[in-house]
């Protein structure tokens, strides 16, 4: 039975066909796999079922009735929930208000019944795996511990079809395999599961169907069973794609990067590194081995509570993001929205912002320095001028790349760069990552994709519980090796930071 359709969904946002009469169908108690590029309409479409948007033409039928949602509360009564891509928490709320949101348990009279609702919660995230306090304020949680709620809030839903864009975009391997036994459970109770993912393994692990949009039209729905990882590719982007990249760089520059004992109390202890010229250096480890709190002290956004930090040989006192881009010193950061973007000002205007000097802007030269690193991130716009937060997200990825790489650092920190973006982008980005180490540029590369650090790294250093408990050599080392160093000895790991 199908338990959604979509027939004909038409989108147009200024300038922009995000969705050209596209239509879809989800059977009832399957994994439906959506796929595509950057901009190919899949969050477009799955916001209209969600009913955060309107769409322009088409139909929806829910169960057989003809749908439209006006709101998310809409779409929520009728038995849909969705955990999107971009998350969108009631920061100032606790967890378990989050959680709740809308239909908090109460007491006879109508009283909240606040005690219920945090056991509940911490049920929701016991079930996932975690142990996020439900009276945490979210907006001291970091962007793993987000996604993490967000999970539990669609679980406590009771949804009859529930829409995962990007799900596992932050969360670590262990609680991966905990939402694929959740997924699996779904199933046998009759759940449909929309899923979009820019990760192919995890579509062909759980999927039962998929469907390919390329720039805003459907192009194929394929049972999982009839399909490889190639077909699929080609598919999605209509060319082949080199997923290899080649051998990991090898750097024997200068140390142009130094960490002597550099301490944060509850987040890292005593961390010695070195990072050459020329050279990427991995950082692995699980959500809350302080990978996340380490980058944030080397570019300022934190204060270390001891060590010192060293740049070309000389100890310097970086106290903000300013400090760290006068010595040098880039970084894209794991939250784009947060630290990276500013939505509601122009690609242009992002672009440029780490670039500006003096009282006075040359409104010539800032649109020329614009369609230059446009043009050389093949950044997708309608023009100089687009709001940045109308790009999809693996372009918003390049324009955060752009401003940072504008004032030339020596060193770039990339912290999740690849996050929820599909994999021609990704492929993309791995070229350009490599191209910099070979200009000389020293990286330092923090991600949760084992086989990102494995294939980019001239070599990997692995953190466990704030510190750093192994060095490797990527060319030799397997994912299980790094896991199991990875792995706190013994008991459950609260979630933290990446």
């Amino acid at each position: 039975m199908r338990v959604l359709q979509a027939l004909n969904v038409s989108k147009s946002f200024p300038g922009i066909r995000a969705l050209d009469r596209v239509r879809l169908a989800v059977c009832g108690g399957t994994v439906h796999a959506l796929v595509g590029e950057n901009g190919a309409g899949k969050s477009t479409l799955m916001k209209i079922i969600a009913g955060l948007i309107r769409p322009d033409e088409g139909e929806l039928l829910f169960k057989g009735r003809q749908f439209q949602p006006r709101t998310p509360h809409d779409a929520l009564k009728a038995g849909i929930a969705m955990i999107p891509q971009e998350l969108m928490p009631f920061r100032e709320l606790t967890v378990a208000e989050n959680i709740f949101v809308g239909h908090e348990p109460t007491f006879r009279f109508g009283w909240l019944d606040k005690n219920r609702m945090q056991r509940e919660a911490a049920r929701l995230l016991g079930q996932i795996g975690v142990t996020i306090p439900p009276t945490a304020r979210m907006k001291d949680l970091t962007v793993a511990q987000m996604q993490v709620v967000e999970i539990a809030k669609a679980l406590a839903h009771n949804a009859d079809l529930l829409i995962m864009d990007e799900p596992t975009s932050a969360i670590s391997e262990r609680e991966v395999e905990t939402l694929f036994a959740i997924i699996g459970d779904l199933k046998r109770r009759g759940v449909s599961v929309i899923y979009v993912s820019h990760r192919l393994d995890e579509i062909f692990r759980i999927s039962d169907v998929v469907t390919v949009l390329r720039d805003g039209q459907h192009v194929a729905t394929r049972a999982m069973s009839d399909v490889d990882r190639n077909t699929l590719i080609t598919l999605m982007v209509g060319r082949d794609i080199d997923e290899s990249g080649g051998a990991p760089a090898t750097a024997t520059g200068e140390v142009v990067l130094e960490l002597r004992g550099l301490t944060k109390h509850g987040k890292f202890t005593g961390i010695d590194l070195k990072l050459r010229r020329g050279e990427i250096l991995g950082l692995a480890g699980l959500m809350g081995a302080g990978r996340t709190e380490l980058a944030e002290a080397i570019f300022g956004l934190a204060r270390p509570d001891a060590g010192e930090v060293r740049v070309r040989g000389r100890v310097v006192k970086i106290e903000s993001p300013r400090d760290a881009i006068a010595h040098g010193i880039g970084m894209v950061t794991e939250d784009r929205h947060k630290f990276g973007l500013v939505p509601v000002m122009s690609v242009k205007h992002n672009i440029t912002l780490a670039g500006l000097r003096g009282w006075w802007i040359n409104r010539r030269a800032e649109n020329a320095m614009a369609d230059e690193e446009l043009l050389a991130y093949s950044i997708k716009v309608r023009d100089r001028n687009q709001l940045a937060g109308t790009l999809s997200g693996g372009n918003q990825q390049k324009v955060v790349l752009a401003k940072t790489l504008l004032p030339r650092p020596s060193i770039l920190i990339l912290d999740e760069p690849t996050r929820g973006i599909d994999i021609g982008s990704k492929a993309e980005m791995h070229a350009f990552v490599r191209k910099l180490a070979g200009e000389g540029m020293a990286v330092l590369l923090i991600s949760s994709e084992l086989p990102e650090l494995l294939s980019l790294s001239t070599r990997l250093l692995v953190m466990r519980q704030g510190r750093v408990c192994a060095e490797l050599d990527p060319r030799s080392v397997t994912q299980e090796t790094v896991l199991k160093h990875a792995m706190p000895q013994g008991g459950a790991v609260e979630v933290g930071c990446s």
